[in-house]
């Protein structure tokens, strides 16, 4: 047994939160209490006030190769299954509607459930080495969850081909493919993390929150009504102290005065 926790929390000055998956001797494998344990983390940092920006890490050679298959091959009820995969959307789901920006930061493999992570999570910086796949269907089970993060990143096409085929593409590829927003040398991977949270960290934490939320919502809805909420969004969002110093700070021509 791992007496360590499964998720460890660092904290820095800035505000970043990073989030580290700790199951490396299992390739940080989805287990029932690694989701647990992502849930709780998350569920602490979407309620702190002084995170900023959270990122998702791993330890040891992989970022996360999915579900845990011999902890549900142990216990083949559809019940047990339902609830597992509830489970896993139900923790998906809470890093979208964190109110901080979340970054992926992925070395080594992420696969099925760990490449749908990386999709869940705003926004994703790799190293070169990393690569990803949606490997269910050679076990012959379609990644059906996985899809559902992974065809609102890439297009249809190349969605459905990793689905189909279960093959590994490199970070290069999702990086074309829209998966992944930046590719680094493996060295560099830590520094280039770092700095994209520090430029989001350095924002207006209100902002940010509003804005992040919209985007989703408006994603899935009509355009008028995309249109609409974005509206009532930008005019709360207006009404914000550090927005109405922000545009003062331009009309003045000085650097704003954040709260």
């Amino acid at each position: 047994m791992n007496a360590e926790p499964l998720v460890l929390r660092e904290d820095s000055a800035e505000g970043i939160v990073t989030l580290t998956l700790n199951r490396p001797q299992a390739f940080n494998a989805l287990s029932e209490s690694m989701l647990h344990a992502l849930q709780a983390a998350l569920d602490a940092v979407g309620g702190d006030e002084q995170a900023r920006v959270v990122v998702i890490a791993a330890a040891g050679r992989a970022f996360c190769a999915g579900h845990d298959l011999k902890e549900m091959r142990a216990a083949p009820e559809l019940g047990y299954y339902e609830r597992l995969f509830a489970l896993c959307g139900r923790m998906m789901m809470t890093i979208q509607k964190l109110p901080q920006p979340v970054i992926a930061r992925v070395h080594g493999i992420a696969t099925a459930a760990g490449c749908q992570l990386v999709a869940m999570c705003d926004l994703a910086v790799a190293a070169r080495e990393a690569r990803f796949a949606v490997s269910g269907v050679n076990l012959g089970l379609f990644c059906s969850t996985p899809s559902v993060a992974l065809s609102r990143n890439l297009s249809r096409k190349a969605a459905m081909e990793m689905l189909l085929t279960g093959d590994f593409i490199s970070a290069d590829e999702a990086l074309a493919k829209g998966l992944v927003n930046r590719v680094v040398d493996a060295v560099q991977l830590d520094a280039e993390v770092h700095a994209l949270a520090a430029r989001i960290a350095a924002k207006p934490r209100a902002a940010i929150a509003m804005g992040k939320q919209l985007f989703y919502r408006q994603l899935e809805t009509g355009i008028e009504a995309a249109y609409a909420d974005a509206g009532r969004t930008m005019a709360c969002n207006m009404m914000d102290a550090d927005a109405l110093e922000g545009v003062q700070a331009f009309i003045d021509k000085r650097a704003p005065d954040w709260r």
